[in-house]
């Protein structure tokens, strides 16, 4: 036999024998990694409400821990395991019912393996600094007069972990109900769906974070079943979900209310995908309105506007219409001109650093006691094209309040596509059927937008008109 196949055997014969010496079986365990309970006096123990009240209080300027023997205590209820999270950790003072939540910011990754959600944990207070950065009460090291990333080195010395693991009871609360006091909270929002727009277009829905305009973050629009107030998720394009389908079901979210980059805009953030339960099949989307009516060649002018007259807000006011944002920004539908001398109303949320952008746009009462077979049109010319996000509506019980009201969806108008690098010609609408109304109505326009999603489409409106017989 060649003596090189003996060696070889020979060797494999040793390693098998050493192996099996070595290792057995039915004595092979993984090793329990124990956590005591640290030893920290309960007086030298301060809730993440003290802290954060403290952060608040400071206003501008950044607080300092130089010399503290303090311990801050709280509840993991953030978590970077799949990816939606990074180099930060967001604490809340209490496992049910929370009043206060802050964010730590530590440049280590990942952290779940050692702060999984509920643990309990203590921060060494000594040395560290709590401000306001992105809007976000936070803490950390002081960089300049920021609150930077508390280095590596540091994690353990810094972050204690408790013994204890507690199930977080999340904190249900509505979209009209946040405000600074949620933040950095663990909350439940029951009864909410992602826009119509986002999940029943032509093409499917949309991803959580990968679609082409999505840079570091997807945003898109939850709204609520019960008042119509909207919300936008935020969703990391470095989270494993990005790639999902939105759920096109209505349900309830569980995740953590913070604000985005600019710190601007209140934003919802998963731990991961799960937090969606959207299983209720039944859809809260507007009624859309059917008159069926064949036969309409209205002639007469019922109510006409072309808006030559209105150069201003308050011309706009003095001609009945109503332009409001119920995003909580200041971008509204406003007068404009046109290079043929004509003027009409624009909306666009390019450079307006509003996430998300809802504005409504609503027509003076149109009477159409007086008239039958009545057909609405207006003209629209849509530029910069970031996709479409106008949508049309008609009530005859208008409330004072676009979001309390009672619409009809016009799903027929025709909402143009403009090109991606400059403004399309007006086109017209259709002639819309709203013969089967009667009494007063009003018409809505509904943009839903937002600057750092990329949703801008630019949108001129003119020739509002509404004919009879």
């Amino acid at each position: 036999m060649n003596l090189n196949i003996i060696k070889k055997i020979i060797s494999v014969l040793v390693l098998v024998v050493m192996f099996t010496a070595c290792v057995q079986d039915d004595n092979f365990q993984t090793p329990v990694l124990e956590i005591r309970e640290p030893n920290i006096a309960s007086e030298r123990i301060l809730g993440v409400d003290a802290v954060v009240e403290a952060i608040a209080q400071a206003g501008d300027d950044p607080i300092n821990y130089e010399d503290s023997d303090k311990f801050m205590s709280g509840y993991v209820v953030s978590s970077d395991r799949a990816g939606n999270f990074f180099e930060e950790l967001v604490i809340q003072d209490k496992a049910e019912n929370p009043t206060a939540g802050i964010r730590i910011l530590i440049d280590v990754n990942p952290l779940f393996t050692s702060y999984e959600f509920g643990r309990r944990v203590f921060i060494k207070l000594e040395g560290l600094s709590g401000g306001i950065e992105n809007g976000v009460a936070s803490l950390g090291i002081l960089s300049g007069n920021e609150v930077g990333q508390i280095p590596s080195f540091s994690q353990e010395e810094i972050i204690i972990r408790s013994a204890e693991v507690a199930t977080i009871t999340p904190l249900e609360i509505a979209i009209a109900d946040f405000s600074d006091v949620l933040i950095n909270l663990y909350v439940r929002i029951n009864n909410v769906q992602f826009n119509r727009t986002e999940v029943l277009g032509e093409d499917g829905p949309l991803t959580f974070a990968g679609e082409r305009g999505d840079s570091f973050d997807g945003e898109r629009i939850l709204e609520s079943c019960d008042d119509g107030a909207i919300a936008i998720l935020s969703t990391s394009t470095f989270s494993d979900f990005k790639s999902l389908s939105l759920p096109i079901q209505q349900g309830s979210f569980e995740g953590i209310l913070t604000k985005n980059f600019f710190g601007d805009t209140f934003n919802l953030v998963l731990n991961n995908s799960t937090g969606l339960v959207f299983d209720n099949e039944i859809r809260c989307d507007p009624t859309i309105l059917s008159c069926e009516n064949t036969s309409i060649s209205g002639e007469t002018i019922v109510y006409e506007e072309n808006f030559d007259l209105i150069s201003n807000t308050n011309d706009l006011e003095e001609a009945g219409y109503t332009t409001v944002n119920i995003s909580g920004g200041n971008t509204t539908f406003g007068s404009s001109s046109f290079g043929n001398n004509s003027r009409g109303v624009s909306i666009s949320a390019f450079r307006t650093r509003e996430n998300p952008l809802i504005a409504w746009l609503i027509t003076p009462e149109i009477n159409l006691n007086n008239s039958t077979d009545e057909t609405l049109t207006f003209e629209i010319a849509a530029g910069f094209d970031r996709g479409l996000i106008l949508e049309v509506f008609i009530t005859e019980n208008y409330t004072d309040d676009p979001i309390t009201t009672s619409w009809f969806l016009l799903e027929n108008a025709n909402i143009p596509i403009g090109p991606t690098n400059g403004f399309g010609n007006f086109e017209s609408a259709g002639s819309l059927d709203i013969s089967c109304l009667s009494d007063t109505v009003r018409i809505g326009f509904k943009y839903s937008g937002g600057d750092s999603s990329g949703r801008t489409t630019s949108y001129n409106i003119d020739n509002i008109k509404v004919l009879g017989n």
